[in-house]
């Protein structure tokens, strides 16, 4: 892929970003962190390396979650409506977008179900994507299709 600009807000517009960069990767993951932090099945989370993010608007809004003994895991939403928007991951030197959050349209497509084997029973799974029952060792790398 090439270099694309992206914008997303939050659900009642109080925060606005804008991320240049590299989208890499598409997952959706379904461990059990992604689903407590988005109350669904699973988190849909574009990731683009070598990005830069910039709050346009509300940055005072904005509140970070880190969980402490996660290695990665954190969430960045809006404290006036609680959308999760993107946010900056130092330990992959990536920006991590909320697909959901975006309002531009975006030419990378889902390319697997991550952390499947800690999917909930009642999840959806009706589509042709690779499983991994875990995530992929190096997450910007790139991922081979998996068995499903």
């Amino acid at each position: 892929m090439s270099q694309v600009t992206l914008k997303g807000r939050c659900l009642c517009g109080t925060v606005k970003y804008e991320v240049t960069g590299d989208p890499q990767r598409f997952y959706h993951c379904h461990c059990s962190r992604c689903r407590k932090s988005s109350g669904t099945g699973h988190a849909s989370n574009i990731m683009m390396a070598s990005a830069t993010l910039v709050f346009s608007h509300g940055e005072s809004h904005l509140k970070q979650f880190k969980l402490p003994e996660a290695k990665r895991f954190s969430r960045q939403f809006c404290t006036e409506c609680g959308s999760p928007v993107a946010r900056f991951v130092p330990e992959l030197n990536a920006v991590v977008i909320p697909a959901g959050s975006l309002d531009d349209l975006v030419s990378i497509k889902p390319q697997a179900r991550i952390y499947w084997d800690s999917r909930a029973g009642w999840t959806c799974d009706g589509d042709a994507l690779p499983r991994f029952p875990e995530g992929p060792a190096d997450l910007l790398a790139t991922a081979p299709a998996a068995p499903r």
